[in-house]
């Protein structure tokens, strides 16, 4: 019998301090995240140096792109959040992964990802993310990046790419795969032009 409340006490103790203790918000519905419509095959990837391999580093985001959250263009001044909707990981690290996935699929260079060991890569691929989010006065979604490549040698060449999707309503299940096509035709796009 004492063997018995030796181990319904502590038991007990766990169950009471559960209705205690909240280990976070409560949790989203559901998470957004960014799948490639092009993905590299099974297999060789390449083989070269690392020196010779490309690298694409995050992309740089302004604060309100900075966040787990889905950015709303209300007016000119005024940013809101679209309900609901929570990033699976910040959204300027998602889009780095998908760039890279893209460009691996579409070339037959060598990629690596920042934080891959590449620092010994002397091409890169970095830039700004300048928009990932929802305009609500167009209802429309808007993916902006300027790229900016580097050879290791001084040359660095810039370019702005953007896509976007119009007629999009203002709730998580339309502007989640909208998002997302956005995302990937900018990231085509990046993939052709670095070739």
């Amino acid at each position: 019998m004492r063997g018995s409340i030796k181990l319904a006490t502590p038991f007990a103790a766990l169950l009471l301090l559960g209705g205690c203790v909240s280990l976070g918000g409560k949790a989203p519905k559901q998470l957004i995240g960014l799948t490639p419509e092009a993905t590299a095959p099974a297999g060789d990837m390449g083989a070269t140096t690392l020196r010779e391999a490309l690298v694409v580093l995050d992309p740089e985001a302004e604060r309100r792109l900075d966040v787990q959250r889905v950015p709303v263009q209300v007016d000119d001044a005024t940013i809101a959040y679209l309900k609901d909707a929570t990033w699976v990981e910040r959204p300027a690290r998602l889009f780095r992964r998908l760039l890279a996935e893209t460009i691996r699929a579409k070339g037959k260079r060598l990629v690596v990802e920042a934080g891959d060991a590449a620092e010994g890569g002397k091409t890169t691929l970095g830039g700004r993310l300048l928009d990932m989010g929802y305009d609500a006065r167009s209802q429309t979604v808007v993916v902006r990046y300027d790229a900016l490549r580097s050879d290791g040698a001084g040359n660095v060449v810039s370019r702005r790419f953007e896509a976007s999707v119009p007629g999009v309503s203002p709730k998580v299940e339309s502007v989640a795969p909208a998002l997302n096509k956005a995302a990937n035709e900018v990231a085509a796009q990046v993939a052709d032009w670095v070739g």
